[in-house]
């Protein structure tokens, strides 16, 4: 499907040649065929190989996005949505070819309504971008994955992050989509109502359809207050059995703990390194309490408490914003910080979902197996809902690093899934781990398909993306 070679205006009377002629008069210099703009977009910070679209359109509104698609639509050409370039499984490859579609353009907070705790919002804005014109108003938005990503890509990858233990993911706090369909329809799901029982669940359907449905464009959200008083703390532990332990017993009492965020020791050297900080390099919780000032203390202590009886060590707390914000952005950079451990290799980034219960016996064995490789993969983990992440450090070039960073993945995937958990809590499916779904879904495997096929029966939407091949 479509073309993806050099120079995709070579051959005009060729499907994506002829949407391209038809877009170029409405777009101008929106629409780029550039070899630099078109390899920019046909790669995420994965280590999955760059496939470049033909090219690149920037839409500002539903209306041209709507436009875009009809035409590919009327010959059949690839669409992919493009919103910050920040996922991890391939999302964004065209491995087809076909035209990108770049929401950065789109990034007005259209509406905020401060009595009811929502939001609609482009699918462009940014994730810093919306709380910063939120601030004023004492509310935000509190699904944080870590890189700025767009709300809209957020939205496709059905993004989580260090505050999902205590407000959710994504998928809780979007209320309505607007969403351009694979014909070019503009529909509208969900509300602002806050529950309806009218219809199919659209929203949650297209939420985590990594652009294979459709192309979201505008997203009503809920909204929290800014908490009166945050606090950060750290603790270390001399093994990771003994942090998780702790982190089990915290949730497990109730603490309305809001992050709470498991570093090994290979990822404490590394972003010591990298950002600067003088922590002890060992396993480490980084957590983050919100509420009043008495409610902040008393959290802190009863977690302080639960850590001092697992053997935790050096709890410090703090609640000035610029130690808090020196120890998050540290935790934010974590993947930048693994990559320097090795410079020249690329991160091999997954993640896995447990049941808590079951966290402790899984990361032990991760990490007992990553111990008999020769791979260097530093753990990190938003635990407090049994996720957590390995950044395999690979050279994509060496066939036996990757055939055994590979097989370590495998290992730990089958390891989740006998556990009751699943093959990402947060990253999404892409390319990376198309091969799990049967497995994990089954059956199930065969609706997705059917709807697939009912919503987009000639499969333009982010071709070749979650899914993997029938048969």
């Amino acid at each position: 499907m479509g073309m993806s070679k050099s120079n995709p205006l070579s051959a005009s009377a060729s499907p994506v040649g002829e949407v391209i002629a038809a877009l170029t008069p409405h777009f101008g210099e929106r629409l780029s065929t550039a070899p630099a703009v078109r390899e920019q977009h046909g790669h995420d910070e994965s280590w999955h190989e760059t496939a470049p679209p033909d090219a690149v359109v920037f839409p500002q509104s539903t209306e041209e996005v709507a436009r875009i698609v009809r035409t590919c639509a009327a010959h059949r050409v690839p669409v992919i949505p493009f919103g910050a370039g920040t996922s991890l499984e391939g999302h964004v490859a065209a491995i087809h070819g076909g035209i990108a579609i770049d929401m950065s353009r789109m990034t007005a907070l259209k509406r905020v309504s401060p009595e009811d705790l929502d939001c609609t919002v482009e699918a462009g804005i940014t994730r810093k971008q919306l709380n910063a014109q939120l601030r004023d108003t004492g509310l935000f938005m509190p699904v944080d994955p870590g890189a700025d990503a767009s709300i809209g890509g957020m939205v496709s990858t059905r993004a989580s992050g260090t505050n999902a233990v205590r407000y959710g993911t994504i998928r809780e706090n979007v209320l309505g989509l607007t969403v351009v369909l694979a014909d070019g329809t503009v529909a509208h799901t969900g509300g602002r109502a806050r529950k309806s029982a009218a219809g199919y669940d659209l929203t949650h359907l297209l939420i985590g359809a990594e652009g294979t449905l459709g192309v979201v464009t505008e997203v009503t959200l809920r909204l929290h207050g800014i908490p009166e008083e945050i606090g950060a703390a750290t603790c270390s532990f001399a093994g990771v059995d003994q942090a998780v332990a702790t982190v089990i017993e915290t949730i497990q009492s109730g603490i309305p703990v809001a992050r709470i965020e498991l570093l090994d020791d290979v990822m404490v050297r590394a972003c010591n390194a990298y950002s600067g900080l003088s922590l002890p390099e060992q396993p480490m919780l980084f957590l983050e309490f919100h509420g009043t000032a008495a409610g902040v203390a008393e959290q802190s202590d009863r977690v302080a408490a639960l850590a001092e009886a697992n053997g935790g060590s050096g709890f410090a707390w703090s609640t000035r914003p610029e130690d808090r914000s020196r120890l998050w952005e540290a935790r934010h950079n974590a993947y930048y910080a693994a990559l320097a451990l090795e410079p020249g290799k690329k991160g091999f980034t997954t993640d896995v979902c447990v049941p808590v219960s079951r966290l402790a016996d899984v990361i032990a064995a991760t990490r007992a197996d990553i111990a008999a490789t020769s791979l260097t993969a530093p753990l990190v983990g938003h635990v407090g809902d049994g996720n957590f992440h390995l950044i395999l450090l690979v050279d994509p070039e060496d066939k036996a690093n990757m055939a055994e960073a590979m097989a370590a993945h495998d290992r730990l995937v089958t390891r989740a899934l006998d556990a009751g958990g699943t093959c990402t809590g947060e990253h999404g499916i892409g390319l990376g781990k198309q091969h799990y779904l049967a497995r994990e879904h089954g059956d199930a495997l065969g609706a997705m398909r059917a709807v697939k096929q009912a919503l987009d029966p000639h499969d333009i939407m982010n071709p070749g993306k979650m899914l993997p091949p029938a048969g």
